[in-house]
């Protein structure tokens, strides 16, 4: 024994069923009943305009070009605004009109989206502790602003698998023009297990990187060779009871298994013509609108978490791109038609009820318009907000046409019903089966959780 797998050894224990007694009794299984057996999680990297598209203020129109108070400065940290310079106000960029049952505002950039708007739970008190992009998107997704948590994803990956053997329990797509801030850490495992990681899908080319055979290797032969190294795998697990080589096997099991159930999940040509027009796809074209359709396909499979990341959200007005009455435009107009399909779509095939649809950024916009450097820039944006922003649930056991929590009338902070990232953390696993409290996994010497030691589930939100 060399001097790895001695310490290895003396870490682990020599024992496989002291092991595995183990790995049972930590293994959690759901805490409730589950209003919802799967989630989607639609995430726009950069963040949205909350004040463009659902938080309606007209005494912030009243305002606009006005100079922005010193209340709102005060004390307060941006990452570009100059509070020296004064900026100024920024009323809405868009018209908006209440719509359905609810009487929800909606703006004009998200006209299919008026079509499901009583579909959807409306939450206008949304808060953060983070101004900036991977910070936020760590906090929002992991429970932490730094690397090394384990994702929500993963979390109810541990929880509660897959109910598809041949498929991941927690699967990531990702559309525009960049990864999230945040990197591929966002859907990691952190400490935990590694078969828990969100698996990254991609609609162009190979659906999983590096998972078709090499010339001369067939399904058969694939399948021998995966058995032979996990025998061997099998054998080191036995002498130094290392986890992570338990999981290895896992992981090349399954993603055996992959390769012949992945090809046919992600083959868009196999729905009808008239619902590949209903989202607006493009077969072989990598998009948003793909990815909404690739994961009610996954969903229906047994897909326990699809999580789709949108980038290109971050509207400074630095530039055309980041312009909230150009390159904004162009963005909403890339999800608003799937959005409306997706929710449709999984509507009328009886699984709006038991999947949660979730959509937001990571933080909300500014009421004034960014000054970066002090001056005004010839193209109009808004700097990141922590203390406000919108997000929306659909189905999952949510109250459709709910409107809850309420913003100051400039749209700057939360009045009622403020909702935490934790408290929405906490929600979403209730209705997922789970305890956030009781969810936890022990590591270095104490029991770790999604929420930490925050959150609470909002009963309001709820049926």
């Amino acid at each position: 024994m060399n001097r790895r797998d001695f310490i290895n050894a003396s870490l682990y224990g020599a024992s496989t069923t002291l092991l595995s007694s183990a790995t049972e009794r930590i293994q959690p299984t759901p805490h409730h009943d589950a209003k919802a057996k799967g989630m989607i999680i639609l995430h726009m990297a950069g963040s949205p305009s909350h004040l463009d598209l659902f938080d309606y203020k007209p005494e912030l129109k009243k305002w606009d070009n006005r100079e922005c108070p010193e209340e709102f400065l005060k004390g307060k940290r941006f990452a570009f605004i100059s509070k020296e310079a004064k900026p100024k106000l920024l009323g809405p960029q868009a018209a908006f009109e209440q719509v359905g049952q609810s009487g929800n505002w909606v703006s004009e950039r998200l006209p299919h989206f008026k079509t499901i708007v009583d579909d959807v739970t409306m939450i206008k008190g949304m808060h953060t502790e983070q101004f900036n992009h991977a910070p936020a998107q760590f906090l929002m997704y992991t429970g932490f602003p730094f690397l090394g948590r384990p994702s929500m994803g993963a979390w109810l990956a541990y929880g509660s698998g897959s109910d598809n053997h041949n498929l991941p329990a927690y699967c990531v797509l990702t559309s525009g023009p960049t990864n999230p801030s945040a990197g591929k850490s966002i859907w990691g495992s952190g400490f935990l297990p590694s078969q828990y990681q969100g698996v990254q899908l991609r609609n162009q080319g190979e659906p999983v990187l590096y998972s078709s055979n090499p010339n001369g290797m067939n399904r058969e032969r694939r399948g021998k060779s995966i058995a032979v190294i996990n025998q061997l795998n099998q054998m080191h697990y036995q002498r130094l009871n290392d986890p992570n080589t338990f999981a290895r096997m896992q992981q090349y099991d399954l993603a055996y298994r992959m390769q012949a159930t992945v090809p046919e999940v992600m083959d868009l040509n196999l729905e009808p013509s008239a619902l590949r027009e209903a989202y607006g796809i493009e077969i072989g074209k990598k998009s948003f609108a793909n990815n909404c359709l690739l994961a009610r396909r996954l969903i229906e499979s047994g897909v326990k978490v699809v999580h789709l990341f949108d980038t290109g959200w971050d509207s400074h007005g630095t530039n055309a791109d980041t312009d909230l009455t150009i390159g904004f435009v162009k963005k909403c107009r890339e999800i608003d038609q799937p959005i409306a399909a997706l929710i449709k779509d999984l509507k009328q095939r009886g699984l709006l009820d038991q999947t949660l649809v979730l959509w937001g950024g990571e933080f909300g916009r500014t009421p004034m318009r960014e000054n970066r450097g002090g001056k005004t820039m010839s193209n109009i944006g808004r700097d990141h907000h922590k203390d406000a922003f919108t997000m929306w649930v659909a189905g999952g056991g949510f109250k459709a046409g709910t409107i809850y929590g309420q913003t100051d009338e400039m749209g700057y902070n939360v009045v009622d019903q403020a909702v935490s990232v934790f408290d929405l953390q906490a929600t979403l696993l209730h209705q997922m089966g789970f305890n956030h409290e009781h969810l936890t996994y022990f590591f270095q010497g104490r029991d770790y959780r999604l929420t930490d030691v925050f959150g609470h589930v909002v009963k309001n939100l709820i049926v």
